[in-house]
């Protein structure tokens, strides 16, 4: 047997994501793992550059239906990093990424897979009580429960508010004087977790692998910095030298005057309210998660300031030239 077929192998689910890709790249990148990189088309440039890097590119359908497909894609891994793909909110009680993470979870311990890291969020309905409506937080938090009730290690890493949303989604505004208006989801002075998922889930999930036994069964969030609304806009214009200012789209109407296409779907909008006021009113993790965690293990996870320094960010719309997260968290 080579030395190379003795490596683990891990298998990525939605590797063309900024999740998947990061991590493949430090799984590849550290020397100690094959990579199976599971993706609805091996033509793209992030599946290109994985395959140059080593990694095993699949073609396997991250979609309801095809738990079969799945098992036979993840046969043989060691382990697996399994996320759900952008899943728009749909009318209670539908539950589309809670099923399609249920078929991700059997499927891996249907094919033999010995430790899962998944990627959640908290449970929204249980920590308000009903209160809040967020089922992009709820529903992975559900999978995450039925992961737990398998016969197989599991951990779980949470990351933050994206850095990448206001590249893709929330994209500040240019007035005729050349300023930009930065209309952000937050009260201006209420710090919030944020992270660069493209250079921070792959060192954490790392670290899990590396030491399975420690982190059995931990939830663990993943954050670059905690900061304010008004702290990234004075941030922006140190680093980028333009002109900007702090704009709320806090509530449902300032996110609708702000980004009116947003509108278009009622339950996302819903759901973008609903989100926002649970972090707010409750905090985006729940009191007990180690919020240091992350940082202490890779303490060269950017911050907002690096972060806009690294992308050479200047306010204008970006793609990742991949299938999106989407806006939330």
């Amino acid at each position: 047997m080579s030395p190379i077929s003795q490596k683990p192998l891990i298998t990525v689910a939605g590797a063309s994501s900024k999740q998947g890709r990061s991590v493949a790249n430090a799984l590849l990148a550290s020397g100690r793992y094959r990579v199976r990189a599971l993706t609805r088309s091996k033509d793209s440039p992030p599946m290109r550059q994985l395959a140059e890097h080593g990694a095993e590119v699949v073609v396997a359908p991250l979609a309801l239906g095809h738990q079969a497909a799945l098992t036979d894609a993840m046969r043989g891994s060691h382990g697996a990093f399994l996320m759900t793909p952008p899943t728009p909110p749909v009318p209670p009680p539908g539950q589309p990424e809670l099923a399609l993470g249920r078929e991700l979870a059997d499927a891996a311990y249907a094919a033999g897979v010995q430790h899962v890291v998944w990627s959640g969020l908290e449970n929204v309905e249980m920590r308000t009580r009903g209160n809040k409506w967020a089922p992009h937080f709820t529903e992975k938090a559900l999978v995450a429960e039925h992961i737990r009730t398998l016969p197989l290690r599991s951990s779980f890493i949470y990351l933050a508010f994206f850095y990448s949303n206001f590249l893709e989604y929330y994209v500040p505004r240019r007035g005729a004087d050349g300023s930009l208006t930065f209309a952000i989801y937050l009260p201006p002075d209420i710090p919030m977790p944020f992270v660069d998922p493209l250079t921070a889930t792959g060192p954490a999930v790392l670290e899990v692998f590396d030491h399975p036994e420690k982190y059995a069964g931990k939830t663990l969030p993943v954050i670059g910095e905690i900061l304010t609304a008004r702290q990234m806009v004075d941030t922006f214009v140190l680093v980028s030298g333009q002109k900007a200012h702090y704009a709320s789209a806090y509530t449902r109407d300032e996110l609708l005057q702000h980004f009116p296409e947003f509108g278009a779907d009622e339950y996302l909008v819903r759901e973008l309210v609903g989100m926002v006021e649970y972090a707010v009113e409750y905090g985006y993790y729940s009191p007990n998660r180690d919020v240091e965690w992350s940082r202490k293990i890779d303490p060269d996870a950017l911050t907002w300031e690096q972060f806009l320094l690294r992308t050479k960010w200047q306010g204008e719309r970006v793609s990742y030239g991949a299938p999106a997260e989407s806006i939330q968290p």
